[in-house]
């Protein structure tokens, strides 16, 4: 077979704790050594990964704690892996899960690690673009191969070899090289860009700055492995016009590291908002922003920006316009027979009679005196009542804990309201963020950010 690049390859796969590189950890190591254009050596080895497996991992892999229970760690194995991969270019199946766990390996022990990477995802789709699915199951089943052992990380590098030596037959081995060297070409940085200024940067989660000229905010974004992220900005096979005029328009890149991927979140929302970069269009601030606030025997549809936040937080559904929350309500008005005229949302009747949705039969009445105001209240209550509240299920403010691995600390996100306040790294800076971030207002993407958050059971809250 051809070699498929001008640098030995070492294809490598993982078996970890769970998905996320910043909390979860290794479990599995396997690297099959390619030299041209053949393979040289296999080596793999479990490991241990500090932590329990958890119960559905173990499942799908077979890997368990009392496996693990003996291994070396990832500490005592990180020196003689780093040799084993110096110079090789990093294939995987979805090149990014693998490499980016290794990095963050690798950052916990005190080494910085790098490499060019080649993804056999990407390599598949390139190659067989006429297939809609290119896991590896997928590939798997396409081409007839076998897996030693699905799901250990020894059978699936064997089977991400099978499948470069399957497309080389089909496709041709210069074919399928040619393919490869386009995928795995190295970053180009911009040469006002010094490449020790990215290499800084740690491969840990938080937020990064794109400054153009003469300082100008041109983006702002976030991850959980910072390096890698900034560097995919530069690839040469960026696609779209809009990436590649922010690649060409960055003169300084500025990073803030966070604990873990909430405060990466929750700082990037906060960023966009008050900073306003010129490329970001996610998570600007919505201007209409607004719900319905059932007072009495009055319905309102009520501005959340003129809001406090504890306001916000008794209002029935929360809308990005005015005009998405006037269809909502006429689907509630269809579904319960309401009149949107007697609720002040149409203009009354010439002769101050029956409403045209009457006339048409899709108000019960009220408007004719068909049926008593009360009952027509009592509906109206009942049909926003099934908007979806954002009602605050604490008794006060919260702090939800993140942990940095790495740092062995700790930040303290202090919520209240559904409203994020700050981040506290310290007991003493708790109070002055409560009492400075009581102004605030409510924030749509904030609240989406922590009630998902919130909603996996996982997180460490404490009361304030």
């Amino acid at each position: 077979m051809t070699p498929l690049l001008d640098a030995p390859l070492a294809i490598v796969d993982l078996e970890t704790t769970g998905a996320h590189p910043a909390h979860d950890r290794v479990t599995e190591i396997a690297v099959l050594e390619v030299e041209h254009g053949e393979l040289a050596g296999e080596w793999s080895t479990l490991v241990n990964p500090q932590t329990a497996i958890p119960a559905a991992i173990q499942a799908l892999t077979g890997i368990t704690n009392d496996m693990v229970a003996g291994a070396p760690t990832f500490a005592q194995l990180a020196g003689a892996l780093h040799e084993r991969l110096a110079g090789r270019v990093f294939v995987a199946h979805n090149v990014r899960f693998d490499y980016g766990f290794l990095c963050r390996e690798f950052e916990r022990t005190g080494i910085r690690f790098q490499a060019r990477t080649l993804c056999t995802v990407k390599l598949s789709r390139r190659l067989y673009p006429e297939h809609a699915r290119h896991n590896l199951d997928s590939v798997m089943a396409r081409h007839h191969l076998a897996c030693d052992a699905r799901h250990r990380a020894l059978g699936d590098a064997r089977v991400v070899w099978r499948f470069l030596q399957a497309a080389a037959r089909e496709h041709g081995s210069d074919a399928v090289a040619t393919a490869a060297r386009q995928l795995a070409r190295q970053t180009t940085l911009p040469a006002c860009i010094d490449r020790a200024v990215v290499d800084a940067i740690p491969e840990a989660p938080g937020v990064y700055l794109f400054h153009g000229e003469g300082g100008a905010l041109l983006y702002v974004g976030k991850s959980v492995a910072l390096r890698s992220r900034v560097l995919q900005h530069f690839a040469d096979d960026l696609r779209s016009s809009r990436e590649m005029q922010l690649a060409r328009e960055v003169r300084s890149i500025e990073w803030q590291r966070t604990a873990g991927e909430l405060g990466a979140l929750l700082r990037e929302a906060e960023l966009v908002k008050t900073l306003a970069p010129v490329f970001n269009r996610r998570l600007q601030r919505p201007r209409e922003l607004c719900g319905f606030a059932l007072e009495g025997e009055t319905l309102q549809l009520l501005q959340a920006g003129d809001l406090a936040a504890d306001q916000v937080t008794r209002l029935h559904g929360l809308f990005r316009s005015r005009r998405a929350a006037l269809e909502a309500l006429r689907g509630l008005a269809d579904e319960h027979g309401l009149c949107l005229q007697a609720l002040g949302f149409e203009p009354a009747a010439r002769d101050h009679g029956a409403c045209f949705r009457h006339q048409i039969q899709r108000c019960a009445g009220v408007c004719a005196g068909r049926e008593s105001a009360a009952a027509h209240r009592a509906r109206v209550a009942a049909a926003v009542a099934r908007l979806k509240s954002i009602a605050w299920p604490y008794r006060g403010p919260i702090g939800v804990v993140e942990q940095d691995p790495q740092r062995e600390s700790a930040e303290v996100h202090v919520v209240h309201q559904w409203s994020w306040l700050g981040c506290a790294r310290s007991a003493s800076e708790i109070p002055e963020l409560l009492c400075a971030g009581r102004r605030r207002g409510f924030d749509l993407d904030q609240y989406r950010i922590l009630a998902r958050h919130l909603a996996k059971g996982r997180a460490r809250i404490v009361n304030l």
